[in-house]
């Protein structure tokens, strides 16, 4: 009997390709077949040529394979002895169901890795200028699903008021609710809030206001399906700022006496 193959549960990052990692990249190039999400480029997939790729992913309101039927793909493909990468957007473990994949893989007697990647939880902010925890203003964050409030609301009820950046992946069509929760715990009306669309991709969006208007803030009309997230908290303030210092004239370039 022949051994088993590997499956690769390989994060893909925020959405740019030269944001995936190294290892993630030697994986696609080695790869039998690809099994990749919604999220992730195809451009990814470039790496990836002696690959077979098969499309898994899951989109709200749409049609998809379940989640039974892509783990029984990945366990008959990696028993037959096949290289198999499960492409996930961002980082596989962040609310990407790479741990229920794993145990699955596990169980049927597969041998089987994590790649992590860059979550778009932590890049997304980054790439817009604002930092998740900053000296003086946040020294935690918080990352929670707003697709299931069920689930986030107890994690954002047992917050301190401005205790913490959150950050609410999955969370544009509840952002109402969640302001709403937010400042009937306490939290000020004028804390800083974005809202950030494609992150790292030439289809990237932001708006930046007060957590008493993130309810109401208008989203593109053109594409309205774009994916992104929420940020809550003081740090959102390094964006404004960071801006400002960009755009301000600089009449010394260098000083041997002050550094900046």
């Amino acid at each position: 009997m022949s051994r088993p193959g590997l499956v690769s549960l390989v994060g893909a990052g925020p959405g740019d390709p030269e944001l995936l990692t190294l290892r993630a990249v030697a994986r696609l190039r080695a790869a039998d077949v690809v099994l990749y999400d919604a999220l992730v480029d195809r451009a990814a997939l470039r790496h990836a040529p002696q690959a077979r790729w098969g499309y898994v992913g899951k989109r709200a309101g749409r049609h998809s394979i379940s989640q039974e039927t892509i783990e029984r793909v990945m366990i008959r493909r990696a028993l037959r002895g096949e290289r198999v990468v499960r492409l996930k957007s961002g980082d596989p473990l962040v609310f990407g169901r790479g741990g229920e994949e794993a145990l699955a893989l596990v169980a049927a007697g597969v041998p089987v890795e994590v790649v992590p990647g860059v979550s778009a939880a932590l890049a997304a902010p980054a790439l817009n200028g604002i930092p998740v925890t900053h000296r003086g203003l946040a020294s935690a964050f918080v990352v929670v699903s707003g697709h299931d409030e069920a689930a986030c609301a107890p994690v954002l009820r047992s917050l301190e008021p401005g205790s913490a950046t959150v950050v609410v992946l999955m969370g544009l069509s509840t952002r109402a609710a969640t302001a709403a929760l937010l400042l009937s715990r306490g939290w000020a009306p004028e804390t800083p809030a974005a809202v950030l669309l494609s992150a790292s991709t030439s289809e990237a969006r932001s708006w930046r206001g007060k957590l008493s208007t993130l309810g109401s803030c208008d989203l593109p009309l053109i594409q309205p399906d774009l994916p992104g997230l929420l940020v809550i908290g003081a740090t959102v303030s390094i964006a404004e700022r960071l801006e400002m210092l960009t755009a301000a004239p600089r009449e010394r370039a260098f000083d041997a006496h002050h550094f900046v």
